[in-house]
C-alpha cells in the first residue's frame, strides 16, 4: 500500500519565514529536447540483452533437514495504538544442533487484517467475532525454505494488529520496528537464560545466531524493517518505542521487497538490496531511494543495490497476497489490463510462481553476501550484469552505490560542465530545469526522481543530462583517486537499445586516456511504468590511477542521464557500522495572540553524538540545511506567527527533515499546531421563510463579524410537526438531482433523504441556505418544511430548527 495517498494536514495560511523560500510556481513549457512517454509509448516494446550466467547459484536449494512451526505468544501493547498487537510468527529452520545458524527475519506489508471466506474483508482489531485474520505472515513460506534448506533460521512475523491501526503520520513504522526489535528480543532470551520457556519449534531449531541476523520487509513491512534497522543502532525517542531492553543482536544485512519509503531516510552503513518490480501497481519503486538517498551521508563503505525486476508486481511475492495461492481473498495489484508490458499475459510479464522463484533467488544472494560474507554471489547484485539460472526466465537488472567504490562524478553546482546540461531531479515547478518533467498522461517517470513526500522542489539533488552527438566534459572539484574500474549509472529512455557512450578520461597531470565505448539498454515500458532506471556500465582504466575529469560522448541518437560515476574495485569491505547522531522532528502547540509577531521555534530531537546535516523542509514553501554540532540536543526550525484578532480553523505547520551528511532520521515530520485565540462569531439563522411556490424559499445565515474561515451549515430535511409536508415534485429537479434523488415518484421530502448545506465564506458575514420550489396545476394547501440543522465553531456544535412554507397563491378550500 502507498504510504501518503492522502497528505496529511493543511497548509497554513498564516507567517512569514525565516528560511529561504523556493520559487514560486512557474508554468513553463518543456524543451522540445525532453524525454517524454509519449514517445516512450510511440516505441515498441523492447527488452534488454540476456545477461550471462554467474558461476554460484544461490537459488539452489540446500540439503538440511527442516522443521516448521509456530509460536503464538501474549499479545503487546505498541505506543500509538489503542489495542494489543499479536507476537505470532512462522518459523523455518535447520533440525537443531549446533552450529548456531545465521536469522533471517521476515516482515509482510500492509493488507487487511481481517476476513470471512462468505464476506470477504472485515474491518475491525482485534478480528470481529466469525472472521479470521489474514495469515500475510505465511506468504513467505518458499523464500523460508530455500533458506532454511542452506542454514539459516527463518522467522516470519504476524503484524495484522500493525495493519489494522496504522492510521499514524509515519504510516506505522516505529509500530513495525517495534515489532521486530520485541521478536528478536525474544529469540535473544530464548538464546540465553531463558532457553527452556522457548516455544517448541524454536527448541526444535537449530540455535540462531544473533550476531547475524538480516532484515526482509515487503512493502510496508519494508518501512518498518529499515526502521528497525535504524532503531537497533539508534534508538528512537522512548516514548514512541515499544521496546525496552537493550539490544541483543546484530543487523547486518536489509532486504526490501517493492518497499515503501515516505521518510527517504535509509541507514547509510547497513548494506541493503532492494527489489523493485517493473510492474508494481501499488508502490511507486520509491525503494530506490533506499539506495540513492545513502550517497554521501556516511562512509560509503556498506553496499546498497537495487534490483528491477521486470515484469513483476507488488502482490505476488506474498503467497498470501496471491490468487489461486491465498487463504483470503486477494488480487494482481496491476490495474492497467491492456498495457503491452504489464498487463496478464504479455511476454514480458511474470507469473506469480516465476515472480517467486526470482524473489526467493535473490534474498538468498543477499543472504550470503550480508551474513556470510559470500562475495561469490556477489555479481548478481552489485551491477556487474550477470544473471541466476534459478530465476528462470526473469529479466533481473542490477546496479548498486557504496563497498568498494570511491566518488568520482556526484552532481552537483560544483561540477563544472561543457556539452551537458546539470538538471534537477525534483523541480516540478520549472520544467525548464527538472531532468524528466512530468506531464498529465505522459511517463509516471524515473525512480530515482522520486519526490520526498508532497515537496515539489527538493534542493541538492541532481543528474546530467547528456545530450544526442554532442561530447560531455565533467571536471569535478577535485580529481578522484582511482584503481580497478570505471563504473557509472546511466539513464536511458524506454524500449531502445545499443546506446552506445564513448567514454575517456584526464588524470591529474593531464594524461588523457580514451576507456572503450559502453553500450546500454533501456527498459521496457509504458506511459504506465517507471522506466527510466539506471543501468550500471564499466569501464577498464587502462592504467589510470586518478580522474580529473571525465568525458561521456553518446554515439548517434543516444541520449541519457548520468546519476554517478566511481571507481569500482571487486568485493565488500566490512561497513564498520556505527551510531550516527539521530534526527527526530517533533511538534508543538502555540497560539497565534494579539498584536505584534510572535516566532514559534519548531523542534527537533537530537539523539547520539557526532556532527552532521540535516536539510528541514518547512510546509511545502522552504527549506534550509542545519548543522548538527557535537553535544546537540535540539534543533529548532523558527517560524514567524502574525498576530490576528480574527476568528479562524487553527493553522497546521509541518517540518519534514532528511539527512544530508553524518546523521539518520527517525521521525521524519511532525505536525505543529498554531491555535486560534479568538472567539467565535455569534451565529443567527433565520427561523422561518415562507414563499409563493415557484420562488426560492430562503433562510439567511448572519454573523455577529466576519471570521478568517468558511463557517458552514449542515442538516437533514425531517417531518413537519402539523399539515401537509413539502413533496419531491414541489421542487426544482435539478436541486435534487445534485443530491442524486429523483423527484419521481412524488414523496415526502422527509422520506427522500434530503439534506442541505451552504456556507458563510471567509471574510464574509452573511449567507443564505436556498431551496427552489416550482409551480403546479394542484390547489393545494399550504404545505409545510422542517430542517434540523447544525452548525459547528471549533469543538461546539449549535443547532438550528427552520421551517418554511409553501403556498400555491390560490385559495384551496
Amino acid at each position: 500500500m502507498k504510504l501518503f495517498s492522502d497528505r496529511a494536514g493543511r497548509r497554513p495560511a498564516i507567517g512569514g519565514l525565516l528560511l529561504v523560500a523556493v520559487a514560486g510556481v512557474i508554468a513553463v513549457t518543456p524543451p522540445a529536447t525532453a524525454e517524454t512517454a509519449s514517445a516512450v509509448d510511440d516505441r515498441p516494446v523492447m527488452m534488454p540483452r540476456r545477461q550471462p550466467v554467474n558461476a554460484v547459484d544461490p537459488g539452489v536449494p540446500g540439503t538440511l533437514g527442516t522443521v516448521e512451526g509456530e509460536y503464538d505468544l501474549p499479545a503487546v501493547t505498541l505506543p500509538g495504538l489503542r489495542a494489543p498487537v499479536e507476537m505470532q510468527a512462522l518459523v523455518i529452520a535447520p533440525k537443531g544442533g549446533a552450529p548456531e545458524r545465521p536469522m533471517v527475519v521476515f516482515l509482510h506489508g500492509r493488507q487487511d487484517a481481517c476476513y470471512t471466506p462468505q464476506e470477504g474483508f472485515r474491518d475491525g482489531w482485534p478480528c470481529p467475532e466469525g472472521s479470521r485474520t489474514v495469515p500475510s505472515h505465511r506468504g513467505f513460506r518458499s523464500m523460508q525454505q530455500l533458506l532454511a534448506s542452506q542454514g539459516y533460521v527463518t522467522v516470519s512475523i504476524a503484524a495484522n494488529g500493525v495493519n489494522a491501526q496504522d492510521g499514524l503520520d509515519d504510516g506505522g513504522a516505529q509500530a513495525r520496528s517495534s515489532l521486530v526489535r520485541l521478536h528478536l528480543g525474544k529469540w535473544a532470551d530464548w538464546a540465553g537464560r531463558h532457553a527452556d520457556a522457548a516455544p517448541a519449534i524454536v527448541r526444535q531449531a537449530a540455535p540462531a545466531d544473533l550476531s547475524r541476523v538480516m532484515l526482509v520487509g515487503h512493502s510496508r513491512g519494508g518501512e518498518g524493517a529499515n526502521r528497525a534497522v535504524m532503531d537497533t543502532i539508534t534508538p528512537p525517542p522512548a516514548a514512541v518505542d515499544g521496546y525496552r531492553g537493550r539490544v541483543r543482536w546484530t543487523i547486518r544485512g536489509l532486504v526490501g521487497i517493492g518497499p515503501t519509503s515516505g521518510g527517504q531516510n535509509p541507514v547509510p552503513d547497513v548494506p541493503s538490496m532492494m527489489l523493485l518490480g517493473g510492474c508494481d501497481g501499488d508502490a511507486a519503486l520509491e525503494g530506490q531511494m533506499y539506495v540513492d538517498a545513502t550517497r554521501g551521508v556516511s562512509t560509503g563503505r556498506a553496499l546498497h543495490s537495487a534490483l528491477y525486476v521486470i515484469g513483476a508486481n507488488h502482490n505476488f511475492y506474498n503467497t498470501e497476497w496471491t490468487p489461486g495461492q491465498s487463504a483470503a481473498p486477494s488480487d494482481d495489484d496491476w490495474w492497467a489490463t491492456d498495457d503491452p508490458v504489464c498487463g496478464p499475459g504479455r511476454p514480458t510479464r511474470l507469473t506469480a510462481a516465476q515472480q517467486q522463484r526470482a524473489g526467493a533467488t535473490y534474498v538468498a544472494a543477499a543472504a550470503r553476501v550480508f551474513l556470510l560474507d559470500d562475495d561469490a554471489v556477489l555479481p548478481l547484485i552489485d551491477g556487474t550484469g550477470v544473471s541466476a539460472p534459478s530465476a528462470g526466465p526473469a529479466h533481473v537488472l542490477s546496479h548498486a552505490i557504496g563497498a568498494a567504490r570511491t566518488p568520482v562524478i556526484i552532481p552537483g553546482p560544483a561540477l563544472r560542465l561543457g556539452g551537458a546540461r546539470l538538471c534537477e531531479q525534483v523541480n516540478h515547478n520549472d520544467a525548464g530545469k527538472e531532468c524528466l518533467p512530468y506531464a498529465e498522461g505522459e511517463s509516471m517517470g524515473s525512480p530515482h526522481f522520486t519526490g520526498f513526500n508532497y515537496m515539489d522542489v527538493e534542493p541538492g539533488r541532481w543528474a546530467v543530462r547528456l545530450n544526442a552527438g554532442e561530447a560531455a566534459v565533467l571536471t569535478p572539484p577535485r580529481a578522484a583517486d582511482v584503481a580497478g574500474e570505471l563504473a557509472m549509472r546511466l539513464i536511458v529512455p524506454p524500449n531502445t537499445s545499443g546506446n552506445t557512450f564513448g567514454v575517456a578520461a584526464t588524470d591529474r597531470s593531464g594524461r588523457r586516456v580514451g576507456l572503450g565505448d559502453v553500450s546500454v539498454d533501456g527498459l521496457p515500458g509504458t506511459r504506465n511504468t517507471f522506466g527510466y532506471w539506471a543501468r550500471e556500465v564499466r569501464v577498464p582504466l587502462k592504467g589510470l590511477s586518478s580522474i580529473a575529469a571525465l568525458e561521456i560522448e553518446p554515439r548517434g541518437s543516444a541520449t541519457g542521464w548520468l546519476l554517478d560515476a566511481w571507481g569500482h574495485q571487486p568485493g565488500t569491505p566490512d561497513p564498520q557500522a556505527r551510531p550516527l547522531p539521530r534526527i527526530d522532528v517533533g511538534a508543538v502547540r502555540a497560539r497565534e495572540g494579539d498584536a505584534g509577531t510572535t516566532t514559534v521555534d519548531l523542534p527537533l530531537t537530537v539523539t547520539g553524538s557526532g556532527t552532521g546535516q540535516v536539510r528541514v523542509f518547512l510546509d511545502n514553501r522552504a527549506s534550509a540545511v542545519l548543522t548538527v554540532k557535537p553535544g546537540d540536543r535540539r534543533l529548532t526550525v523558527p517560524f514567524q506567527v502574525p498576530a490576528n484578532t480574527r476568528y479562524g480553523d487553527d493553522s497546521r505547520v509541518l517540518v519534514h527533515a532528511k539527512a544530508v551528511r553524518g546523521l539518520v532520521v527517525g521521525n521524519f515530520f511532525d505536525t505543529s499546531v498554531i491555535e486560534n485565540d479568538d472567539p467565535a462569531p455569534a451565529v443567527e439563522i433565520d427561523a422561518q421563510s415562507e414563499v409563493t411556490e415557484g420562488a426560492t424559499l430562503r433562510w439567511g445565515i448572519h454573523l455577529s463579524e466576519p471570521a478568517d474561515t468558511t463557517i458552514c451549515l449542515d442538516g437533514a430535511v425531517v417531518g413537519a410537526s402539523s399539515g401537509p409536508e413539502v413533496s419531491t415534485t414541489d421542487l426544482d429537479p435539478r436541486w435534487l438531482g445534485d443530491q442524486g434523488l429523483d423527484p419521481e415518484p412524488s414523496r415526502p421530502l422527509s422520506t427522500a433523504g434530503v439534506y442541505v448545506f451552504t456556507c458563510v465564506e471567509a471574510g464574509q458575514d452573511t449567507g443564505v441556505l436556498e431551496i427552489p420550489t416550482v409551480t403546479d396545476d394542484l390547489a393545494e394547501n399550504p404545505e409545510q418544511i422542517r430542517i434540523e440543522a447544525r452548525v459547528e465553531l471549533g469543538s461546539t456544535t449549535h443547532s438550528y430548527a427552520l421551517t418554511g412554507r409553501v403556498t400555491d397563491g390560490r385559495s384551496a378550500r
